[in-house]
This record gives C-alpha cells, sequence and structure tokens, in this order.
C-alpha cells in the first residue's frame, strides 16, 4: 500500500516536471505565442482526478518553483496558480460531470484567468507588455486539454 502511494505521487511529480520542462522548451518566435499553459493544465488535471490530494498548496509550490525556473517576479506564478487551484477545487464536482464542450470552455477560461493573474502582477511591477498574441496560448491550452486529461488519467487510474 505504501509503494502504491509512493509511485502514485513519483507520477504527479514527474508530470509537473516534465510540464515545465515542455514550457521551457525552445520554440520558433512565430510559435512562442502559440505555447500552451503545460503547468497550468497539469494542475487542473491533477485536481480535477485527485482533489483531496492536489490542491491549493500543490500550487503554491509550482508556482514558486515555475517563478525561479522562468526567473519572474517570485510570486507571480504562484498566485495566479492557487488561484486557479481553489476555483477548481471549488467548483471540482460540476466540472467533473461536464462533458467535453464545457470542459474545453471551463479550461479555456482558467487559463485565461491564470494570464490575466500575470499579466496584473506584470503591470504592477512595469513590466507588462500584451498583445493580442498573448491569448493565443490558453486557445491551443483548451485544445490540447482533452488529450492530456485522458492521458494523466489513465496513468493514474492504471497505475492502480
Amino acid at each position: 500500500m505504501k509503494h502504491l502511494l509512493i509511485s502514485k505521487y513519483l507520477m504527479i511529480v514527474v508530470s509537473f516536471l516534465l510540464a515545465m520542462m515542455l514550457m521551457m522548451l525552445p520554440l520558433p518566435s512565430w510559435a512562442n505565442w502559440l505555447r500552451p499553459e503545460w503547468v497550468t493544465m497539469a494542475l487542473i488535471c491533477w485536481v480535477l482526478i485527485i482533489p483531496e490530494r492536489i490542491s491549493v498548496g500543490w500550487a503554491f509550490a509550482i508556482g514558486l518553483l515555475l517563478d525561479a525556473l522562468t526567473g519572474t517576479v517570485l510570486g507571480e506564478h504562484a498566485l495566479a496558480l492557487v488561484i486557479i487551484a481553489y476555483f477548481i477545487t471549488k467548483f471540482q464536482l460540476r466540472i467533473s460531470l461536464f462533458g467535453l464542450l464545457q470542459q474545453f470552455i471551463t479550461v479555456f477560461i482558467a487559463v485565461i484567468i491564470y494570464q490575466l493573474c500575470l499579466l496584473c502582477v506584470q503591470g504592477l511591477t512595469g513590466s507588462g507588455f500584451m498583445a493580442w498574441q498573448y491569448w493565443l496560448s490558453s486557445l491551443t491550452s483548451a485544445l490540447l486539454w482533452p488529450w492530456m486529461f485522458i492521458l494523466l488519467r489513465g496513468f493514474y487510474l492504471g497505475s492502480k
């Protein structure tokens, strides 16, 4: 039983590390705007799959790690991920009953809120720049959402 719990937590940690590596993966300049918010999507997935284990505390720790990794203001990603984790946890039962289109819209809105939080913090620190392409990553995140959710849920349920 203890070995199973350790392997499940290891799977969660590896999925977040993979998401962070995908966030840092170099892309051509034209594709940078299309980069999905991998860490945010992974957080939403895990909060929906196991809300009793993954919630605001994990979001804060992962956000701080992402801040250190990207070299942004300490707490910028942490604040945004905590807000997302809170609302996904609060409405987890409803979201898990949603169909694919409704989950697509929910993830789209959640990523927009995440990006808006980042933009507000960057605006307060004087480093905020926004072009219309900034919002394209929320669309690519929502489009990739079903496959990521199915993949992570399959790995989690398959390890029982």
